[in-house]
């Protein structure tokens, strides 16, 4: 029987109440999740500023642990500068001083009233030291914190830890809203409660008018002219269904399975960045959505929230996924394979589509559209490239070949899924290799225009290399805006398919209810196709029920469709 998803009942956005039932079970919205109107709407638009500015900050919350709590230490690194000293022997640093460190040879900024000297980190930025430099020697929290996981600073040394600013030296903060926000938030207000969503594509319809600029870009944004972005949803268009009638339609599910993680929805969430863009829980919404509704989600490597809150947001055996990209510090992804191992992950996703930088388009005009901030007399003007989606990823190695999998394996048990397969011969590779699952993907139309989209790439793979199905999980991702389309491609052979941008998008206009109400028009959709096509389970769906559009004649038939 299809389970019963969650309920959303009607509420502004102000403070979004649920009653939920799940398999008897009883759930209350969370406090967190009834937030300000005009609260989220700053926070949100901080976090898009901040990204488009490209201060996002490539952490390791993997390595250890730091803490510059040695008071006798911190008290003789602190003795030069002016300041209070308390009782405790620990002094407050004027604001006056910090002031003074602005240059690249001596930056420091102030986080959370903390003062910080990131001076040896200026070169490793990816966003590039211009924009820290813009904030030398100020507060920098409103623009790193709501961005950022709460131990991105962990890392550094406790001697980069310089100690507490004295805050009755601090100047007081101009909190008037700017004209985007006003914007953002004017938009919000004819924001339709969530359960009025009847389409997936709702979501991103509304996105786009109550969103920043600056989020909607980076959601939204393709490689160079978004011909494949397109593409990949135009495709769905060519494949049409052969329903089969007189069939009992009364009892069903859609339950199923794919590389051993069991699924009430046959959907799965993509790993996709930055969700803190959207909303200020950022993936933490993703995962409680995922778990109310029984689905397995896909966690970004790059993701705005920490490894450690993400998986503490997880229900009682919640299986997720988790999407590595390989650092070029080789030690690094080992440690952190071996984190989400211990973390309780079910399976490895190995992104392989993003050998080379991509130029998005919409991304990268979305920052260029705010003024960059001068460079320092005398200083080399920043090379980071421009858009938050090469802001967040220097780290990514380009050096990957097909050992690469072996070197995974070494390091952990968890089944392998390779992502971003684009071709039979890589697939045919790929089962060679032993790896569990793979999914067709061209990482959204965000990599390389004109490559092909997912679900030709299935179609090519059932006709002419079947036999690959039975040596490894097939899923896709890209281009899928219905109910309908899930179908297309399970009948086509996929075990499961993911959504990223939608998930977002959801996130983005109503957080974690969103989420939860995606959920729920994709099960009611994909539960009536199925349903009107002769399936009644997911094991009913065959290549049979689905091929090109038009008349099954000469060339158009599928090898199911000829006499």
């Amino acid at each position: 029987m299809l389970r019963q998803l969650p309920k959303v009942t009607r509420s502004s956005l102000g403070g979004i109440q649920t009653s939920t039932k799940i398999i008897g079970q009883r759930f209350s919205s969370s406090s967190s999740r009834n937030l300000n109107s005009t609260s989220y709407q700053k926070t949100a638009f901080v976090i898009a500023v901040t990204a488009a500015a490209g201060i996002a900050l490539t952490y390791r919350s993997f390595l250890p642990y730091v803490r510059a709590d040695d008071s006798d230490a911190l008290s003789s690194r602190t003795d030069k500068y002016p300041g209070i000293k308390q009782p405790s022997g620990q002094k407050l640093i004027s604001y006056e001083e910090v002031q003074k460190h602005t240059k690249k040879d001596d930056c420091w900024v102030i986080v959370d009233g903390n003062i910080y000297d990131v001076t040896d980190f200026l070169d490793q930025h990816p966003g590039g030291a211009e924009i820290i430099l813009a904030n030398a020697g100020k507060d920098a929290t409103k623009i790193f914190k709501p961005l950022h996981p709460p131990d991105a600073l962990d890392t550094l040394d406790p001697s980069q830890h310089i100690g507490p600013v004295d805050p009755t030296t601090m100047p007081e903060i101009n909190d008037e809203p700017t004209e985007e926000e006003l914007r953002v938030e004017e938009a919000r207000k004819s924001l339709p409660p969530v359960d009025a969503m009847l389409l997936v594509n709702d979501f991103e319809d509304w996105a786009e008018k109550v969103l920043s600029g600056t989020a909607w870009n980076y959601y939204k944004s393709a490689a160079d002219r978004e011909i494949t972005a397109g593409e990949n949803q135009d495709a769905f268009k060519r494949y049409y269904f052969r329903p089969r009638i007189l069939r009992d339609a009364t009892n069903g599910s859609i339950n199923t399975e794919f590389v051993g993680m069991k699924t009430d929805l046959p959907v799965f969430i993509s790993p996709a960045a930055m969700a803190k863009l959207g909303h200020p829980l950022g993936e933490v919404n993703l995962t409680k959505g995922a778990g109310r509704c029984g689905i397995v989600q896909g966690i970004s490597i790059n993701a705005s929230c920490s490894l450690d809150e993400i998986m503490q947001a997880r229900e009682k055996g919640q299986q997720v996924m988790f999407q590595i990209y390989l650092n070029k510090d080789r030690k690094a992804s080992e440690a952190l394979l071996h984190k989400v191992t211990e973390l309780g992950a079910s399976a490895i996703i190995f992104t392989v589509d993003t050998a080379w930088r991509s130029k998005r388009t919409r991304d990268v005009r979305a920052k260029a559209a705010i003024a960059p901030p001068p460079s320092s007399d005398g200083q080399e003007k920043s090379k980071a490239p421009l858009g938050v989606s090469q802001a967040i990823s220097g780290y990514q190695d380009t050096n990957l070949t097909w050992n690469d999998i072996g070197f995974i394996r070494k390091h952990t048990n968890l089944p392998i899924i390779v992502k971003g397969i684009q071709s039979m011969e890589d697939a045919e590779l790929c089962a060679e290799h032993g790896v569990q699952g793979i999914i067709l993907s061209n990482h959204g139309g965000r990599q390389c225009d004109f490559a092909p989209a997912p679900i030709d790439l299935l179609y090519e793979m059932r006709i002419n290399k079947p036999e690959l199905f039975q040596k490894l999980d097939v899923m896709m991702d890209g281009g899928v805006r219905s109910g309908a389309d899930v179908v297309k491609a399970l009948a086509l052979g996929a075990k499961a398919v993911g959504l990223g941008r939608s998930f977002l998008y959801a996130n983005g206009t109503h957080g974690e209810e969103g989420v939860v109400r995606l959920c729920q028009i994709l099960a009611e959709e994909i539960t009536n196709t199925m349903r009107n096509i002769g399936a009644n389970d997911i094991k009913d769906l065959k290549p049979e029920l689905v091929g090109p559009a038009g008349p099954w004649v000469y060339g158009n038939a599928p090898p199911w469709g000829r006499k």
